[in-house]
């Protein structure tokens, strides 16, 4: 109940700019015994376990520090065998299956577009078509939820390559469970990074989805930040960047969501909503050099 009078609260709320202010907040320096009692209360709050991360409190001197926090060397082993995807986050799985007709459910019961998603159909990211989500058809799909408890970086699934990406400026609504049920075509509305994935198990789209709280996204591949009043934009990369698995490719200055979308056959999910997933451990078998 509370989440659902929070989501209707949130329609009548300029989302971005009150995103932005949060994220000023979260990024001002306190004096030093305020900040010790809010990132305390946080970190109560939250349930973080700091033991994960690398150095100490005094290593983060805003809020915003603190969420995208880098983890220490060894606490996330990445599973090597050449068969699996492993999961790009510490997250939930919200949903799972199979796209078709166009649609995955952005929670059970409740679908949306894959075109809508990826941006088809924006004049201001002509890049975006009808072909791309195409390839997407029969494929499979990944809703993982990170929560503020979480980790708040973004790795690949598997080694990759990737020579463009595309930004969708869009507005802010929360993603916990209750908003996927109640607003159409969620994350199709929301600020999206979108990234294609060349692997050697076909194309992955890799979606970074903002959410309501700082609402600000960043990539490894250039300087952009999102939420900052920029329009969308397609980007090509100067050179393409290869990235090996669980490399790094972007962070959330809070909790939200990652989907993967994967081409028909290219993967068999090994997860089912609910389940928590941990950077670098198996979400997927792909087919072995003999099935390909």
């Amino acid at each position: 109940m509370k989440d659902a009078l929070i989501v209707t609260a949130l329609s009548v709320v300029p989302k971005n700019h009150a995103a932005r202010g949060m994220g000023w907040l979260a990024r001002l320096r306190l004096p030093a015994w305020l900040h010790r009692a809010v990132v305390g209360w946080f970190v109560r709050k939250y349930r973080i376990d700091l033991s994960e991360a690398r150095g100490s409190l005094a290593d983060y001197p805003t809020l915003a520090d603190l969420f995208v926090r880098p983890l220490r060397p060894g606490v996330r082993p990445v599973d090597p065998r050449p068969d699996v995807l492993v999961s790009p986050v510490d997250a939930t799985v919200h949903t799972v299956g199979t796209i078709e007709e166009g649609r995955f459910l952005q929670a059970p019961g409740v679908p949306a577009s894959v075109a809508d998603l990826l941006g088809v159909g924006d004049p201001r990211t002509p890049s975006a078509s009808a072909e791309e989500a195409a390839r997407y058809e029969g494929g499979g799909y990944a809703v993982l939820y990170l929560s503020p408890h979480d980790y708040h970086r973004v790795h690949t699934p598997c080694a990759c390559r990737i020579d463009s990406y595309r930004y969708l400026a869009g507005t802010l609504w929360p993603v916990f469970a209750a908003a996927t049920r109640r607003i159409d075509n969620l994350f199709a509305r929301n600020e999206r990074l979108v990234f294609h994935l060349h692997t050697d198990h076909g194309v992955i789209a890799e979606v970074m989805v903002g959410a309501f709280g700082v609402g600000r996204m960043a990539t490894v591949l250039d300087d952009r930040r999102t939420n900052s009043g920029a329009d969308s934009a397609d980007v090509r990369l100067p050179q393409p960047r290869e990235l090996g698995r669980a490399e790094e490719l972007g962070r959330f200055e809070l909790g939200s969501t990652v989907i993967l979308l994967t081409e028909p056959g290219a993967v068999r999910w090994t997860i089912q909503p609910g389940d928590p997933v941990r950077l670098g451990r198996p979400i997927a078998r792909l087919p072995r050099p003999a099935d390909a």
